[in-house]
Parts: C-alpha cells; sequence; structure tokens
C-alpha cells in the first residue's frame, strides 16, 4: 500500500515541467541553506546536511546547484528564523493530509494552508487531528532495473532494514525512521543508487475517492500546495489510480 502511493508521488513528481522543477529546486536549497546554518557546510559531520544533499540529489539537482546553495548559505546570516512546521487536515471526502512546512513567516504560512484547505473543500485541522493515522517509517526506494531480488533483499536486511517489498517497477525497503541515513549509507557502500530515502508519514489505511468532484479539488488541493515555497512534503491517504 505505502509503496504504491509513494511510488505514485514520485512518478508525479517526475512529470513536472521545467518550471515546476525550478520550484522543487529552490525549496530543496532552502532546505540544504537552512540544514548549512544549523551544523556546517561539511556533510560527513552535519548529518542534516548530508540527508538534504541526498533528499535533493534523488529529485536530480545538479551538484552545482548544490555546491552554490551550501556555499551561499556559509556566508548568509538571515536563516535562523526558519522552522519546521507541520500542519493536519482534510481533504475532499475526509482524506487525511499532513504538510510539512520550512517557513520564516508562521503566520502566512498558517493562513495560506488554511486557505488551501477551505478552498478545495476540506479543513484545516489541530495538531494531532490526523497524525496519528500515519506511521513515521523511513522509506527507501530502489528501481528494480536488472537487480536480483533474492540478493538486493538479502543486502537490505543485512544493512538494517526491517522489511522489504517488491514491486513491478521497484523495490520498497522500510526502516526505523531514525536510521533511515544508515541503511542508506550502507547500501551505497554495496553500490545501490536510490529513487528516494527519507523518513515519510505513512498511512495505516487509505481512502478511495470515487466522485470526479472530490478527485478534481484533491488533485488542485495537492497542486495548490506543492506551489507554495514554504512546503516541503505533502502525505496523505489518498489512495490514486
Amino acid at each position: 500500500m505505502s509503496g504504491h502511493s509513494k511510488w505514485s508521488n514520485i512518478k508525479h513528481k517526475k512529470e513536472k515541467t521545467d518550471a515546476q522543477k525550478a520550484k522543487i529546486f529552490t525549496k530543496l536549497g532552502r532546505e540544504i541553506a537552512v540544514a548549512v546554518k544549523s551544523g556546517g557546510a561539511d556533510p560527513d559531520v552535519n548529518g542534516r546536511l548530508k540527508d538534504a544533499i541526498a533528499k535533493a540529489k534523488s529529485n536530480n539537482m545538479p551538484n552545482e546547484n548544490i555546491a552554490r546553495c551550501i556555499k551561499k548559505a556559509s556566508g548568509e546570516q538571515n536563516l535562523d528564523n526558519f522552522e519546521n512546521i507541520q500542519y493536519e487536515g482534510y481533504g475532499p471526502n475526509g482524506v487525511a493530509v499532513i504538510v510539512q512546512t520550512l517557513t520564516d513567516n508562521r503566520n502566512r504560512t498558517a493562513g495560506d494552508m488554511r486557505h488551501y484547505f477551505d478552498k478545495f473543500g476540506g479543513n484545516l485541522g489541530t495538531t494531532g487531528s490526523v497524525g496519528w493515522m500515519f506511521d513515521r517509517k523511513g522509506i527507501i526506494i530502489i528501481n528494480r532495473d536488472d537487480l536480483d531480488e533474492d540478493t538486493v533483499m538479502e543486502d537490505a536486511l543485512e544493512c538494517g532494514a526491517t522489511d522489504f517489498n517488491a514491486e513491478e517497477e521497484i523495490f520498497e525497503i522500510s526502516t526505523d525512521p531514525d536510521v533511515v541515513s544508515k541503511v542508506r549509507d550502507a547500501l551505497e557502500e554495496k553500490g545501490y543508487s536510490f529513487v528516494s530515502a527519507e523518513a515519510e508519514m505513512i498511512p495505516q489505511t487509505t481512502v478511495k475517492l470515487t466522485d470526479e468532484k472530490d478527485i478534481l479539488m484533491m488533485e488542485k488541493l495537492i497542486d495548490a500546495m506543492e506551489d507554495n515555497d514554504d512546503v516541503q512534503e505533502i502525505f496523505h491517504n489518498w489512495e490514486e489510480e
């Protein structure tokens, strides 16, 4: 279930236009910059930066862009006021939605989130209102390509994975959320490359939307949130077809 949802979200991102990809790079750059400001410019000693770089690479952000973000952030003085804030609410027909943001103005971001939920058939809830419907897990996605399933599973479990799921196009490896970076690094040493590797909010159950209006509104809700510079991640329990 989680693999289906996660992989569909990844494919959705890969289909973005160049302008939309530029916006994604801007968000990733902000995440890298804040990581540099909080722990320094060396990813070997700054785990948060190492994770941000891995995330940027999985989204095909060029290495020169990443290096430029790190260099620029090393000299900036105005990044201390950014904070991670999570918003929770319901989309059309009771779809649970979690939005993770990185913002320097919580009033602006809260107003934007409330507006999106209201405009597209949902409502913004309080902290914890839908979070209980999700489990936080480390999720590592590897393209199947010509890889041997048994070998990948054996390597994943040896590196500390807790679960392994083979799908038509990808392998999904689950880990404890606090060790996803260590498992990723161990697999990387074995020669694997990743579509993505990070902590995710995985829904315990999913909701199917059958009304075309609800589907359209849910799509518009996600698009509006993704277009917001403060939004870093969106998790939901809508089972997309």
